[in-house]
């Protein structure tokens, strides 16, 4: 049976940035609506905010180390393939260098070294078979070296890796909290959403969140921002069974009462402009400000309350949308009207005669027609006649051809299928006409305005080719192109996976189905693929949490990153790197014992160098050094 787990994040201090508000209220508040409403084991939930205490032993500050070591120890203990876990963050995002990080609480503008770089989190979460739900409730970080807008890396990645996400908004807008609600816009949002049973799936989770977020910041005097969901191909269910079965009642009002006043006082909320920014990312419905909801009467039976969620959050009437909305609150498309023929209804009838003339006629045309045709091609039909009855004049015909013209030589030569050469080898042939196939499989791809580096639109196509009937024209051809499109898919995945971009590569490798040729190859692949994926990700956080030990100018922290470094097992991907930084960071040590040297400090210097490691190509150097220094 299948787990559900969360971990909920959220950043209010910051060492070096300008401190949040509602950060670590979002978090609590998420963990204990799955804890108390949604079913999740206490146990199964984690809490990682500026107060949250710590389990056992292990503390729960959201330190990038601390992070880590968290995802880390649960990948290689407690989760099971096809577990369900929530990750929640609320707190800032940077992107730099085309990457987007999550910055932790001692995040600085360095961004590389301080920050948690999202494709590698993710592609972990996908490597370990898990049904993800990613909350990104995202500020931007000023003050960083960041160059464009955090979130756009974060979507490309939740569809290629097929990972469930939702950001709190578009990648060139901003997310907003309140203090009248307590909460950020987009939580605020997400927690009626759930709370009011708008949360059971994604795709309703998504349609309430379009639509009651914009209108948040609109209520708030906010620039407008609109969430960015990315649904897998594959339905999952985000909420325990016990969850979806229960009556998860609203709450009347998120934001204190005293804020009632000020509701009431601002504009209609259906009034804001219609710009293209505010239309989420996926084709969020329009609203149309011009037409009032007209909500039929719903009576309350005993016991039983009518779910009124999006009045928690916005006192005024919401304006009615393209989609419609139904006695449950759930939107729905508007059944459109039914086709009416335009042709007259008392049309008369057209007499035999005329009839029979007109069949007649069109007979006769045809058979002009095809008469035409056959006389006007005869002398090529008697060419093809002589030359099947007489294989010894070829040659002699070729020569004959060889002299005419040159425009005609050319015309007869681009309409003569080629002729097998007596010398031309098998292996030639074979390989000719495989070049031909595949020039042509990549033409029929640049015809479906498709792209041949793209395994999803490699996919897309075979898909197409698979709707073929085998009686008909082009069903060789096709059939021929699946087989050389789902080899490109398998080479594909091989350059991804040497790469090291595992769960790309694996994703990749998925589109390739049973019934196509590489399929074998393809699954061996995959799994070898996600036991180098795992022990690369493994690999990659005991590198990252050895960097975060390190601080500047002091050899010891040095020390101890080497240390966790060494644990990186000979073989395995992700060993160079740590030998690479080993090495690194014991000439860094040597350096430090250097200058302390130079400053006069020379039992500061010996006791610094005495820190590189044997393994090291330092170490002769410092041992060098530290005998120099003691014959002083």
């Amino acid at each position: 049976m299948a787990n559900y787990w969360a971990i909920a994040i959220g950043i209010n201090q910051y060492q070096l940035f300008q401190p949040l508000s509602c950060a670590q209220e979002d978090a609590e508040a998420l963990e204990d609506f799955l804890v108390t409403e949604a079913g999740f084991l206490p146990k199964h939930c984690l809490l990682m905010t500026d107060t949250s205490p710590p389990i056992g032993d292990r503390s729960t500050y959201p330190t990038k180390e601390n992070i880590l070591l968290l995802l880390e120890d649960l990948a290689a203990t407690s989760w099971q393939p096809e577990d369900y876990l929530w990750l929640f963050f609320s707190g800032y995002g940077v992107n730099y260098k085309g990457k987007d990080y999550l910055m932790p609480a001692e995040g600085n503008p360095e961004v590389q070294e301080t920050g948690i770089e999202l494709r590698s989190l993710m592609q972990s979460l996908q490597l370990a078979e898990l049904n993800v739900l990613l909350l990104l409730d995202i500020n931007r970080a000023f003050g960083t070296q960041a160059d464009a807008p955090v979130g756009e890396e974060t979507i490309e990645l939740a569809q290629e890796l097929q990972l469930a996400t939702i950001l709190s908004c578009q990648p060139e807008q901003f997310s907003h909290e309140s203090s009248e609600l307590g909460h950020g816009f987009f939580t605020a949002a997400l927690l009626e959403a759930l709370r009011s049973g708008n949360g059971s799936n994604l795709a309703d989770l998504e349609s309430y969140l379009s639509l009651i977020v914009p209108k948040l910041c609109h209520h708030h005097w906010r620039p407008v921002q609109n969430p960015a969901t990315i649904i897998p191909s594959r339905a999952q269910v985000i909420l325990p069974k016990l969850a979806m079965e229960s009556d998860l009642q609203s709450e009347p009002m998120i934001y204190p009462e005293e804020s009632f006043a000020v509701a009431r006082a601002a504009p209609p909320l259906d009034d804001y402009p219609k710009t293209s920014a505010e239309r989420g990312r996926w084709g969020e419905a329009n609203v149309n400000s011009s037409q009032q909801v007209k909500a039929p009467k719903v009576e309350k039976s005993q016991g039983q309350q009518v779910k009124e969620s999006a009045t928690g959050l916005v006192s005024q009437p919401m304006a009615e949308t393209s989609l419609g909305v139904n006695p449950k609150g759930r939107f729905i498309p508007n059944s459109s009207k039914g086709y009416v023929s335009r042709l007259p209804s008392n049309q008369p009838s057209i007499p035999f005669w005329k009839q029979f003339i007109l069949w007649g006629g069109g007979s006769l045309l045809v058979a002009g027609l095809i008469a035409v045709v056959f006389l006007r091609n005869q002398e090529t039909f008697k060419i093809k006649q002589i030359s099947s009855t007489s294989p010894n004049a070829a040659a002699n015909d070729r020569q004959v051809i060889e002299n005419l013209p040159s425009d005609v030589y050319d015309g007869l030569r681009r309409s003569t299928p080629p002729v097998r050469l007596k010398n031309q080898s098998n292996a030639q042939i074979t390989s000719s006409s495989e070049s031909k196939n595949r020039n042509q499989a990549v033409l029929d791809l640049a015809k479906m305005s498709l792209r041949q580096t793209q395994a999803s639109d490699l996919g897309m196509a075979i898909a197409t080719a698979r709707k073929i009937p085998p009686r008909e024209p082009l069903y060789e051809q096709a059939q021929e192109n699946i087989k050389i499109w789902s080899q490109m898919i398998l080479d594909l995945a091989e350059g991804r996976a040497k790469q090291r971009q595992y769960a790309s590569a694996i994703a990749a490798a998925q589109l390739i189905t049973k019934d196509e040729a590489p399929y074998a190859k393809a699954q061996a692949a995959i799994n070898l693929w996600r036991l180098e994926g795992k022990q690369y990700v493994s690999n990659k956080t005991l590198l990252d949490a050895a960097n975060a030990l390190i601080k500047s100018g002091q050899a010891s922290t040095y020390n101890r990153a080497i240390e966790v470094a060494k644990k990186v097992p000979a073989g395995q991907p992700g060993f160079d790197n740590a030998q690479k930084s080993i090495n690194k960071w014991s000439e860094k040590i040597l350096d430090l014992a250097k200058g302390r040297a130079t400053e006069g400090e020379l039992n500061a210097a010996i006791a610094t160098a005495a820190l590189v490691p044997e393994e090291t190509g330092a170490y002769e150097d410092a041992q060098d050094a530290i005998q120099k220094w003691q014959k002083k």
